[in-house]
């Protein structure tokens, strides 16, 4: 199943603290992706493959597939407000969709940009805006500690994680989230946004992409999870942050082009260590 692309800057934004109201249809949906579920064997293949299929991803998709996240500095206002030159890691970077928008707006930070693909990264290199004395990028995997060999603890004053804690086997959450802790100045800010419970993806899967509660194989290998607010807080909670702000965000994707009108949840979170 291919993710629907959402136009962040085009579109009206509307918030709330609860997911959805599913409808009756919705709710038999969900029944039926139990009827047949991804074997363990696949299941091993899909965590085994991972950087195999994001490499994949990368290649066929090449820099065209996400919009620049323009949206960023409207949902986190610290980023252009600081007084200080602020240290940023954007974690799962992609090819640079959030980033080089905050570089361009000529924002006096340092980013470490990091990324599971390194396919991904290359592009990350290429841009144009590409300065190495004011970003370094590399290929890392999050879910280990090889990120401690690039940043030192307690150096960051921002973790900015933008639809990539969902990618991660659900058994990972606690140690990413651990390191990121790890990582930030006490005070430090964690910027998060991902796809919410019963966003219009999770439903539309049909029976044999269900790996575990809430979390999907795609037909392309990548893996996607769906987080409800209750969850999202209690993570960062019993890991050292204090919530500052958490709510769903409730979009409609519209392509006329392609016939496309749909409803998008996702789940925003503003994070402090303590």
């Amino acid at each position: 199943m291919e993710e629907v692309k959402v136009d962040e800057d085009n579109f009206q934004t509307l918030y709330s603290t609860s997911s959805k109201i599913i409808s009756t249809e919705e709710r038999e949906q969900l029944k039926k992706h139990d009827l047949r579920l991804v074997s363990d064997g696949n299941a091993k293949k899909l965590e085994k493959d991972a950087k195999k299929y994001w490499d994949l991803f990368y290649k066929r998709n090449d820099t065209k597939f996400f919009k620049n996240r323009h949206w960023i500095t409207r949902e986190f206002s610290e980023l252009i407000h600081s007084h200080k030159k602020l240290i940023i890691l954007e974690a799962g970077c992609g090819v640079g969709n959030l980033m080089y928008p905050l570089v361009e707006e000529n924002f006096d930070h340092f980013y470490y940009a990091c990324d599971f693909s390194k396919r991904a990264i290359d592009h990350v290199l290429n841009n144009p805006l590409f300065d190495p004395l004011r970003i370094n990028a590399f290929q890392c995997d999050i879910t280990t500690s090889e990120i401690f060999n690039t940043i030192e603890k307690e150096s960051l004053d921002i973790v900015i994680l933008v639809f990539v804690l969902s990618s991660i086997h659900p058994e990972n959450f606690k140690k990413v989230i651990s390191i990121f802790q790890s990582l930030l100045k006490p005070g430090g800010l964690l910027f998060f946004r991902d796809y919410g419970l019963y966003d219009m993806t999770q439903l539309r899967f049909k029976p044999g992409h269900k790996i575990a509660e809430n979390f999907y194989a795609r037909q392309d290998g990548t893996r996607s999870y769906y987080f409800s607010e209750d969850e999202v807080s209690q993570l960062f909670q019993k890991h050292g942050f204090q919530v500052m702000d958490r709510r769903y965000v409730h979009r409609r994707t519209i392509n006329i082009k392609e016939g496309i009108d749909v409803p998008r949840i996702f789940i925003q979170g503003k994070f402090m260590k303590i």
